[in-house]
């Protein structure tokens, strides 16, 4: 085997351009199944992070009525009772989870001032001490939301940074007042997002998906949530998972739970299943991406005949080294393995020239298009398989061939 693949290297270096053209196609095909796959890759992990975020595996569950979430300006929904400790205990021991917290929002509207100026379009939660941790938020000033402050009622709160800015500008808000209906508060820390996270947005439709997660928000005790809102609000349950893969289970069980003291049939606890949303919308795209991929596999296709008329060609040249080979005893199987052996090498070098291609058209396809691309190590991998795969079914008919050569007529060969 060794000697067959020195031999077939010394053949592919004896005809350096007409190897180079044989195994073009190869090159070609492989390149661009390595560039398909490594973009599509990279955009399926771009909706997935955009959806999901900068990688903190939450999973909001919150109160539906049918296929929207429960708006709680219309009143306390009857049949629906605040979520107890026990409750909360009973999340916290689902399998694969890692933290849970009960949280409310509200979308404010001529809610918050600061003087005069208003945060219009700003979102007031009502959180625990434990929130800010579970949700992957990081204090930059002062500090957040303690247990000390759900206990004593304290009228404080902590802004985001958008928030802060929107409201003070470039003042330090530590220590200042703003007003939520009306209520003065003391400003007691800012934070932001541990990682920063700007999701792609190319629609209004992607504006409106993403607003809630990057909107300006406000953090005020839970337990002050009724100096401006309803005493007994239900709250909604958000979840920090081991891995984004546990992300739709969990929500589910999360559900069930939620809803075994819910008595309302139109009102229920639902999770918000953003990694299905993501799997939607990739599935979208799996036909195209398909098509694509068979398209690129032709020009694979086109290489593998190359390969096979340059080997019949090779046969037919060296006629009379085989017939030689034959007739001082070589058997049919060795004969049959060199030329074998010579079409795998020219193939897997062109599979490989290939895949490195390929990786290089990803990136260009990155900085010119700004497309994300994310490399994939197991179709490079497959990629380099399947070139010699190719050699092997197309290397066979000039192989043959060659095995079949009669002795006396080879050597007669001119």
């Amino acid at each position: 085997m060794i000697e067959n693949i020195r031999l077939s290297f010394r053949g592919i270096f004896a005809h350096k351009m007409r190897s180079f053209l044989t195994m073009l196609g190869i090159i070609i095909g492989i390149a661009s199944i390595i560039a398909i796959v490594s973009t599509i890759k990279g955009t399926n992990d771009q909706i997935e992070k955009n959806l999901i975020g900068s990688g903190n595996n939450t999973v909001k569950v919150a109160l539906y009525q049918e296929d929207l979430e429960y708006s709680f300006d219309a009143g306390i929904p009857d049949g629906v009772p605040t979520v107890s400790k026990d409750t909360l205990e009973s999340l916290k021991n689902i399998e694969h989870v890692q933290g849970a917290t009960l949280y409310r929002s509200r979308q404010s509207y001529q809610t918050i001032f600061r003087n005069n100026t208003s945060l219009d379009g700003g979102y007031i939660m009502g959180v625990s001490q434990d929130y800010f941790s579970i949700v992957g938020l990081t204090i930059k000033q002062g500090r957040g939301i303690t247990e000390d402050d759900n206990k004593k009622y304290r009228q404080v709160a902590v802004l985001d940074e958008t928030s802060a800015k929107l409201l003070f500008g470039e003042e330090n808000p530590i220590g200042k007042t703003i007003e939520i209906s009306s209520t003065p508060f003391t400003i007691v820390g800012v934070c932001a997002d541990k990682e920063t996270f700007e999701p792609t947005m190319e629609s209004i439709d992607d504006y409106h998906t993403y607003n809630q997660s990057t909107g300006s928000k406000v953090y005020v005790p839970s337990e002050s949530w009724p100096i401006f809102y309803q005493f007994d609000e239900p709250q909604n349950a958000l979840l920090k998972v081991d891995a984004t893969s546990n992300m739709t289970r969990v929500g589910k069980e999360a559900a069930t739970i939620l809803n075994t003291n819910v008595s309302s049939s139109s009102v229920q606890y639902k999770a918000q299943d953003l990694l299905k949303q993501a799997k939607d919308i990739q599935n979208l795209s799996k036909s195209t991406n398909a098509m694509l991929i068979w398209i690129a596999g032709i020009s694979l296709l086109v290489g593998g005949i190359g390969v096979m008329n340059i080997m019949l060609v090779t046969v037919t040249e060296r006629t009379k080294e085989i017939g030689l080979k034959k007739a001082i005893g070589a058997k049919k199987k060795a004969i049959l393995f060199q030329f074998l052996t010579e079409a795998v090498v020219l193939t897997s070098i062109g599979g490989i020239v290939g895949v490195l291609t390929g990786i290089g058209l990803a990136k260009l396809i990155s900085i010119f298009n700004g497309t994300p691309v994310s490399i994939s190590i197991p179709a490079m991998i497959l990629s380099v398989l399947f070139s010699m795969a190719i050699g092997i079914i197309f290397g066979l008919l000039p192989s043959y061939k060659a095995a079949n050569l009669d002795p006396i007529e080879a050597l007669r060969h001119e």
